[in-house]
């Protein structure tokens, strides 16, 4: 599997890995690729499918505009967002890679079209740069979850040629990694380990985790001290923060057992609002279900008391990203290709593997508590409400870490004999989500999305 633990979690901005950091990465990819940017006089970005759909509300058309420029989604400042667009259109014009200046008008020059998709992935984009001399490059590209991206042709040119180093411990699905771990002796955490020094050292595979950690925890913090309401129409008010204090304060004769517990979810939730907010976060495997692996990892940090965390968190975020490779290669970790299962499902999943093999589960274990938390998610729509990643988004994460919690506990109690395979669950998700109609992935065409639409219009 051609895939590193970096590849899965990216650090980015919200709201969304497949409809913001995605396209950002592609539309800056097009231009670098184009090697004619000095005869460059205009450019054009075409949506299609639930990029169009949903893209006003996921910041779709920003995200495009800031990849034109030659944003990064790692290294873009989320407090800058607001001050580049607003000079872009009081400009009328836009520099390409920061570089060369051409007419820019996103109501002519985004064009949405929503009443068609392109044929590889539900996500597509197409771009077009105009050239001097009348002619035009023109390019293809597919945000297919998770913030990766592929050019036309390229998802099906990997399966016939694949690429990359051999690692010491390949696999394309869990039977497999298993048979490693019992041919050699070695936990999952200790392979992911060892294919990754195939790409890097130790000390660079730490310190990249560490990163990602430290992005993760300071997310939590900011918006667990975050009010307001959230952009985009909605009115939705922030909670996480009013929750957190009042669970602060609560007076310890007064708690109830589940205290705890909450806890997890106000963590996830906070996540979920800064990234509702354009905040920074990393994909978790998606911008969408964020919250659960920092939520669950800092309960494990704080409340799980381990002897050495630092190695802990480690070990989690590399068994979470095996889980994450196994669900991305064998089914999708986009929601408009399989729902929220696809998200939120594996986002659980990868979670309650993680804490497992941070508390010392055996490798059977692990592949228990993943099972358990996908299939306890199978046929989870997604439906959005006025296409914004917020409701029911932002809670959904809170319960996901929960059942992420639950589904370590039950693994952990049992000796990782189970009778549903996680290779099983994962392919069953898989033709769930392409049984399941295009309106409850990620189209805002059906489900709650329009539901609570139509409540609110009688209403008025």
């Amino acid at each position: 599997m051609d895939m590193s633990v970096f590849d899965l979690f990216k650090i980015g901005i919200g709201p969304s890995s497949s409809h913001t950091v995605g396209p950002m990465v592609a539309a800056r990819r097009f231009l670098l690729e184009s090697g004619m940017l000095d005869e460059a006089v205009g450019v054009e970005a075409h949506l299609y499918g639930s990029l169009a759909l949903t893209g006003v509300g996921h910041a779709t058309d920003k995200a495009v505009i800031l990849g034109l420029m030659g944003e990064t989604p790692q290294e873009l400042d989320p407090a800058s967002v607001d001050d580049k667009l607003d000079l872009t259109a009081l400009d009328g014009q836009i520099a390409l890679l920061g570089i060369k200046t051409v007419p820019f008008d996103a109501r002519v020059h985004l064009v949405w079209h929503k009443a068609s998709t392109l044929p590889e992935h539900p996500n597509g984009m197409r771009f077009v740069l105009q050239l001097r001399d009348g002619s035009i490059i023109e390019r293809i590209y597919y945000s297919v979850g998770g913030g990766f991206i592929t050019a036309a042709g390229e998802a099906q040119a990997r399966t016939l040629e694949p690429v990359g180093t051999p690692v010491p411990y390949p696999f394309d699905t869990m039977v497999q990694l298993l048979e490693h771990g019992r041919t050699h002796g070695l936990t999952i955490p200790h392979m992911l380990r060892a294919n990754e020094r195939v790409r890097m050292s130790d000390a660079d595979l730490d310190a990249g985790l560490d990163r990602l950690w430290r992005v993760m925890r300071d997310c939590i913090c900011q918006g667990l001290k975050t009010e307001g309401r959230l952009p985009g129409g909605l009115n939705v008010r922030r909670r996480a923060a009013a929750l957190w204090k009042q669970a602060q304060e609560t007076q310890p004769q007064n708690a109830l057992p589940h205290d705890a517990v909450q806890q997890v979810s106000l963590y996830a939730m906070a996540v979920n609002e800064e990234n509702a907010a354009g905040g920074r976060v990393v994909t978790a495997p998606t911008n969408g279900a964020a919250g659960i692996i920092p939520a669950v990892l800092r309960y494990y940090a704080e409340d799980c008391r381990p002897i050495d965390p630092q190695r802990g968190v480690r070990d989690f975020l590399l068994t979470s990203a095996a889980i994450g490779m196994l669900c991305k290669k064998n089914a999708s970790i986009s929601g408009a290709e399989v729902g929220c299962q696809g998200e939120v499902g594996v986002a659980c999943a990868m979670a309650a593997a993680g804490l497992v093999a941070a508390l010392g589960g055996t490798n059977e274990q692990i592949e228990n508590a993943a099972e358990i938390g996908i299939e306890h998610h199978l046929g989870m729509t997604c439906d959005p409400i006025g296409g914004l990643v917020q409701i029911p988004c932002i809670e959904r994460n809170g319960m996901g870490a929960i059942k992420a919690i639950t589904a370590a506990s039950l693994a952990l109690k049992g000796d990782g004999v189970h009778f549903v395979s996680l290779d099983s669950v994962i392919e069953t998700m898989r033709q769930t989500g392409a049984d399941m109609q295009v309106k409850y992935k990620e189209t805002s065409l059906g489900g709650l999305a329009i539901h609570v639409v139509t409540v609110n219009h009688a209403a008025c």
